[in-house]
């Protein structure tokens, strides 16, 4: 089974702080460095890491060779991802001394993707492949809608966070992932709560606390514990969470299992500073002593 990702490809400029910078306040930063990230390319690095087959779809622009390199070699397919003249996407991190982060991103080619493209790549998919795709891209409703029609199982996960893109892509899914602030927002946004979502199954991560999964057919919801662990840097958390659920669903697990698997894996990825390039192998899951 192959795990398709329409998903951002974004270079991490990441600053070490005292604190978040409040309005108007200017703060020298005790540490700066580049790395791989965005949600796409996070969730990717994440599923290929957990063991899955997975094809990026996305751009990157003149700059981005050295993420697609990166990309490919922690075992993601890069053959459909797209280059462009402009520049690539970037994000701009703050990390305080309490984890905790600030991110502006600017989305570059991550917003430029021809449709035509992605639809020719996504007819190489299988029926029963997994499609995932999240808020920084172009095209998001157009290829969940094709992956959907093709018999492809359909995740989407709702970050950064809009009522109307969560909205859109609804009648295509199978799989919903949003964090608790998301999942509030989303019910205030659509007048009900996200256990009567049209979407067979809702994860909703609950950070420390581990995450709650919604069988919205029967209103049943089912807790999984997070590990305690000490946080050093939550960026990519949530993305290391969905990468690693997805993969673990491709490779057969039952939703209890994946979802397991997946929180062990985010509670390593807060331990470790950086995105992409921090998040843990299956087998650093498997016998960390969590």
């Amino acid at each position: 089974m192959t795990l398709w990702n329409l998903g951002s490809i974004n270079a991490d400029h990441v600053y070490a702080v005292p604190h978040i910078p409040a309005p108007g306040e200017t703060l020298a930063a005790t540490g700066l460095s580049r790395g791989l990230g965005g949600k796409g390319a996070n969730m990717s690095v994440a599923m290929a890491r957990a063991g899955g087959r997975v094809a990026h779809l996305g751009a990157v622009g003149a700059d981005g060779g050295w993420m697609l390199e990166r990309l490919e070699g922690y075992g993601v397919d890069c053959a459909h991802v797209q280059r462009h003249d402009g520049p690539s996407g970037h994000a701009i991190i703050t990390v305080d001394a309490a984890a905790e982060n600030a991110i502006t991103i600017w989305p570059g080619a991550n917003r430029e993707i021809d449709p035509e493209a992605v639809k020719r790549a996504l007819e190489r998919a299988e029926r029963g492949d997994l499609f995932v795709t999240q808020n920084e891209t172009s095209l998001q409703v157009e290829a969940a809608a094709q992956a959907h029609a093709q018999g492809l199982t359909v995740a989407y996960a709702a970050a950064p966070f809009d009522a109307d893109a969560v909205r859109a892509v609804l009648p295509h899914l199978d799989l919903l992932v949003l964090n608790e602030i998301e999942a509030q927002q989303l019910a205030q946004a659509l007048g009900q709560p996200v256990e009567a979502l049209p979407v067979p199954n809702v994860v909703v991560t609950l950070g420390a606390k581990g995450c709650d999964w919604i069988e919205t057919a029967s209103g049943a919801r089912h807790h999984v514990d997070a590990p305690r662990v000490e946080a050093v840097d939550t960026t990519g958390a949530g993305d290391t969470f969905t990468g690693y659920l997805l993969a673990g669903l491709s490779q057969g697990l039952a939703m209890p299992e994946a979802l397991a698997r997946a929180t062990r894996a985010a509670a390593l990825k807060v331990g470790r500073h950086g995105a992409a390039d921090a998040i843990p192998t299956l087998e650093e899951v498997e016998r960390a002593a969590l």
